[in-house]
This record gives structure tokens, sequence and C-alpha cells, in this order.
């Protein structure tokens, strides 16, 4: 059954100047890319570092601009937005990138709560939506010790929470099991999977092998050198009993970690406006 688009790239094209190490002599980090994403889809980006997967996922969060085409969103040409409008449209994007972009002396709770707030939610419900995020990735949602204290498959996971707590149509995801474990791996895409039932479309990027044949994806989108090699659609029924048979289960780190494993620091008070960097993410 077709999907009508959320999201659709036409022609576009991107290419960094001659000193961006990935693209020497101002090689194009995308070229000519046309293509659609269905509402409801959990659509596979693939390719090897330096094919454009990030570039791809900036752009439709409007971080950067395409030199050439059009991207819209739910029928919004993305780069013709006003800048104070930016932020509305990211409210509706939830974001997970590789370098996480988390508060490092902030913990867990305190990173998803800003994050909502920034957002422009107020009251009990931030709190509440910030602990259920991070229990639905397998994080206490009590810990008091500050991000930069847990490991990076941790921070991982708090960044995918951060970017489900507001509940977006839409969500971006640039190698969100990078730093996990095959078994935490599985059950990350077991989430997203039920996440993407729930009705949010998701983009994932990834050159990992383990999430390319496990991810229950409807569309797999290859790109190669900033082209677009592959656009096909498929079927994959989610089942990841026997996977995680064989890896065994997940563990949850912060329980399984004894306190002493931790860096002992007190958490640090934030100061007014620090959560200034998770505007770019919100």
């Amino acid at each position: 059954m077709a999907h009508a688009s959320i999201i659709e790239l036409s022609r576009v094209t991107k290419t960094y100047g001659q000193t961006d190490g990935s693209r020497p002599n101002g090689l194009p980090a995308l070229s000519d890319v046309s293509l659609r994403i269905g509402k409801g889809e959990f659509a596979l980006l693939m390719g090897p570092s330096g094919a454009g997967k990030s570039t791809l996922l900036k752009l439709i969060l409007a971080m950067e601009q395409p030199d050439r085409g059009t991207i819209r969103v739910a029928g919004r040409d993305v780069h013709r937005l006003t800048k104070g409008s930016i932020p509305y449209l990211r409210r509706n994007l939830g974001a997970v990138f590789q370098d996480f972009k988390l508060l490092p002396e902030a913990t867990p709770l305190e990173n998803v709560r800003l994050t909502l707030q920034v957002l422009g939610l107020r009251g009990r419900d931030v709190l509440s939506r910030a602990k259920e995020s991070l229990e639905r990735v397998g994080l206490d949602p009590n810990s008091r010790k500050p991000v930069r204290c847990l490991s990076g498959g941790e921070q991982q996971r708090v960044a995918l929470a951060r970017a489900l707590a507001n509940r977006p149509p839409v969500l971006l995801a640039d190698e969100p099991t990078g730093n996990l474990d095959p078994a935490l791996t599985l059950d990350i895409l077991r989430q997203l999977e039920l996440i993407r039932a729930a009705g949010t479309t998701i983009l994932l990027a990834t050159h990992d092998p383990l999430v390319f044949r496990h991810a229950p994806a409807s569309r797999i989108l290859h790109l190669e050198m900033g082209r677009l090699i592959e656009d096909r659609v498929v079927d994959r029924a989610p089942n990841f009993t026997a996977e995680l048979d064989a890896f065994g289960e997940p563990i949850d780190a912060l329980a399984a970690i004894d306190d002493d494993e931790f860096c002992d620091e007190p958490v640090v008070e934030l100061r007014p406006g620090a959560d200034a960097n998770l505007e770019e993410v919100a």
C-alpha cells in the first residue's frame, strides 16, 4: 500500500569546500539525490563512512543548506522557512546524532527534561515524559551520575531517549546503535519498530551490517560517494526472538555496573542558559 510522502528530496546537491576532509577538491557530499519516504515507513539509509548519510540528515533538519534542489517535510519546503520557523520544524523531527550532543555535566534525566523545556513543554508532563523515555531505552531515570561518566553506549541511549521524548512524527537517527553490543543493538531495533508501529516515520542511517540484516525496514536507500544508487521497497516482518536468543539478553547497563566503576564526582548544578546547545537538536 502506498504511503503519502512525509519527506521528499528533489535533485538535492550539497558540496563542501576543498578543505573538507571527507570530500577533497570540492567533490559533492550529495549529488542530484531524489527520494520519497512515506508516512509510517522505516527507511534504512545505508552506505560507508563519507557516503553522505549525515549530510542528508542535516539538510532535512535545516542545519545546513543545499546548493541545489528542494527538501520538503510534510509538504513544507524546509529551506524556505524563516529562521524563526525552524524550531517549529524541529519539534516534529526527533534526531539522534553520532556525536550525541548531550550536556556532559547534566544527568540523563536533566538532558531529556531540558530538551522538552526548550521545545516549550512545561509542568509535570515534562518530568513524566522524560522518565518514561529513559525507561523505554533501558536506563534508570533516577540516576544522579552526569552523562560524562556514562559509557558510549549509555550516552547513545540517552540521546535516543531525548529524541523520542517529544513523541515526534519523524525520527532521524544517525548511527544510533554505533556504540552498542549486538544484543543491545537488536533491542534498540525492536524498540524502534514499536515506535514505527505507533505511527512514527523512521529514517535510520547506518553502515552496520547487523543493523542492515535485522532492521525491520520497509525501504532500503543506499548512498555511495554522494549518489543514491539504490532505492527499493522491502517487506521485513520484525522477528527478534531468535537473534536475541543468540546474543543473550540486553544488559541494563546502569543497574549492572557497580557504582565504583563510575567516576564519583558530584553532579554539577546547571547554570542558567546551559541548555543553549540543545536548541539545534530541538
